[in-house]
C-alpha cells in the first residue's frame, strides 16, 4: 500500500510484483475491509492481495482476485502488517520496555491490579510528603499557626456578623438625623392622617377620601356609587400607612448613648476590615480559610501519629495490590517466554531459548518510595515494585544471559520481532 518508486524494479524487468497470502477472521476490520472492496475471501478464510510496480512507475494493486485502490492496500496492511525496522529491536535495551512487554501481554491481569496500585501509591506518597513537611518545617509552621491564631482571636473577640458593617452604616446615619427623620415622618403622618389635634381645617388624606365617600354614597347616579369601593380601597390603604408613619415616629427617641455605642461597634469592626480584608464578609472568609489551614498545620504529637497511622495502612494496601501485579507478572512471563521460543524456532534460532525474570527492585538507601514487603525494602515505582529482565540462552548449554548480552545484532532483532508478532 506503500508508494511506488520505480527503482524497485530490477534493471532488464518490466515490473516487479509482491504477493501474500493473509488469513482473516469472519467479523474483524480486516475482513470487512476485503468484503467492503468487493474481493472475495478463499473457503479456508484467506485472501491474496498482489501490489505490482511496472519499469515506468506506474502501479496496480488487486486483492482477493479483484483490481482495487492502493489505499485497500493500505488500509488492509495496518490491520495485519506489523513493520519492524532494524533500530526498533534497541528498545529492548531499556528495562521499562522490558516490563511494558510483559503487562501489554498480560492485560488486564496487570493492569486492573496496577490501576490499584497506582490509586493507592497517590494517596500514600501524598500522606508521606505531608508526614515530612509538618516533621521538618514544626518550627517555621508553628511561627505561622501562631499568626493565624492571633487572628483568629481578635476576630472571635468582635463576633462580627455578615453584613453588619453596612447595617451599621445606615443606623448611624438614621441615629446622627434623628431630628430631621422625626419632622419629614410627622408631616408625612399628618398629610396623611391629618392634624393630631383633630383641626378641622387640616383633615388629612384620609380625611378627605372619607369625605368623598360619604358625598358619593348618596349619589343618585350609579356611575358615581361605582367608585365607593375604590376610594374605601384606597382609605384602607392610607390607613395602613399612617398607622406605619405613627409607629416610626414614636419609635424614632433621639438616643447619644445608643448612638455612641453603634460608633464604637463600627469602630472594632473597622479595626478588623483595615488589616484582613475590604469588609465584614471579606474578614469572616479570612477566618474560615485561617481555621482550615491551621488544620493542616497541625504540629502536634497526635497529629503526626494520625499521619503515621494512616501511611502504615496504605502501606498495607499498596503492598497486597503490588504483590498481586508481581504474581500477574511472574505467571505472565513463562507463558511469554514460552511463545517467544516458539516463534524464535521459525527464524533460524532453532536452539534458542528465552527467559523472563521478573524480580523485586531494592530500595537504595535514602529512598523515599521504599515499601517493605516480606522483610525486603524494595522501591515502589508508578508502574510497581518489579524489575523485567529478558534473558536468552543462546544455544543448548548455554547459560541465560541479558538478551543484549547474548544476541548479536541480527539475532536481537529477530527476537524483538517474535515478542511483536505474539503481542500482535
Amino acid at each position: 500500500g506503500g508508494r511506488a518508486e520505480a527503482s524497485k524494479v530490477r534493471n532488464g524487468m518490466l515490473k516487479a510484483f509482491v504477493e501474500g497470502r493473509f488469513t482473516v477472521g469472519k467479523d474483524d476490520a480486516a475482513a470487512r475491509i476485503v468484503t467492503d472492496s468487493g474481493a472475495d475471501v478463499d473457503e479456508d478464510g484467506s485472501v491474496i492481495a498482489l501490489r505490482t510496480v511496472a519499469a515506468d512507475g506506474r502501479s496496480r494493486a488487486h486483492l482477493g482476485g479483484r483490481s482495487v485502490p492502493v489505499g485497500v492496500l493500505a488500509e488492509l496492511s495496518e490491520q495485519v502488517i506489523a513493520v519492524h525496522g532494524q533500530n526498533d529491536q534497541l528498545r529492548l535495551l531499556r528495562p521499562a520496555e522490558q516490563r511494558a512487554v510483559i503487562d501489554r501481554f498480560a492485560g488486564e491481569d496487570v493492569g486492573g491490579p496496577l490501576a490499584r496500585y497506582r490509586q493507592v501509591r497517590e494517596e500514600w506518597l501524598a500522606v508521606l510528603t505531608e508526614l515530612s513537611e509538618r516533621s521538618n518545617r514544626s518550627r517555621e509552621m508553628a511561627q505561622q499557626a501562631d499568626l493565624l491564631k492571633h487572628g483568629l482571636n481578635e476576630i472571635d473577640a468582635v463576633a462580627p456578623e455578615p453584613g453588619e458593617d453596612v447595617e451599621l452604616t445606615e443606623q448611624i446615619k438614621r441615629l446622627a438625623a434623628v431630628d430631621e427623620l422625626r419632622a419629614m415622618a410627622t408631616e408625612s403622618h399628618a398629610a396623611v392622617s391629618g392634624s393630631q389635634d383633630g383641626d378641622p381645617d387640616a383633615p388629612g388624606a384620609l380625611g378627605l377620601v372619607g369625605e368623598a365617600v360619604r358625598r358619593l354614597v348618596s349619589a343618585e347616579d350609579s356611575a358615581l356609587r361605582d367608585l365607593v369601593p375604590r376610594l374605601e380601597e384606597a382609605s384602607t390603604l392610607l390607613s395602613d400607612v399612617g398607622a406605619e408613619l405613627g409607629s416610626y415616629v414614636e419609635n424614632l427617641d433621639a438616643d447619644p448613648a445608643l448612638l455612641e455605642k453603634v460608633l464604637s461597634r463600627q469602630a472594632d469592626l473597622k479595626r478588623l476590615t483595615r488589616k484582613y480584608a475590604a469588609d465584614v464578609d471579606g474578614v469572616l472568609a479570612w477566618a474560615e480559610d485561617a481555621r482550615r489551614r491551621l488544620e493542616s498545620m497541625d504540629t502536634s504529637e497526635e497529629a503526626l501519629a494520625g499521619l503515621a497511622l494512616r501511611r502504615d495502612e496504605l502501606a498495607v494496601q499498596l503492598v497486597a495490590h503490588a504483590t498481586e501485579v508481581s504474581a500477574a507478572r511472574g505467571k505472565a512471563a513463562a507463558e511469554l517466554a514460552t511463545a517467544i521460543t516458539k516463534e524464535l524456532s521459525g527464524l533460524a534460532m532453532g536452539q534458542a531459548e528465552l527467559e523472563i525474570t521478573v524480580e523485586q527492585r531494592p530500595a537504595e538507601h535514602g529512598d523515599r518510595q521504599a515499601l517493605a514487603i516480606d522483610g525486603h525494602a524494595v522501591h515502589a515505582g508508578p508502574d510497581g515494585v518489579d524489575e523485567v529482565e529478558l534473558l536468552l540462552r543462546a544455544h543448548n548449554g548455554a547459560p541465560p544471559l541479558p538478551v543484549h548480552k547474548a544476541a548479536s545484532g541480527g539475532e536481537l532483532s529477530r527476537v524483538m520481532l517474535a515478542i511483536e508478532v505474539v503481542l500482535a
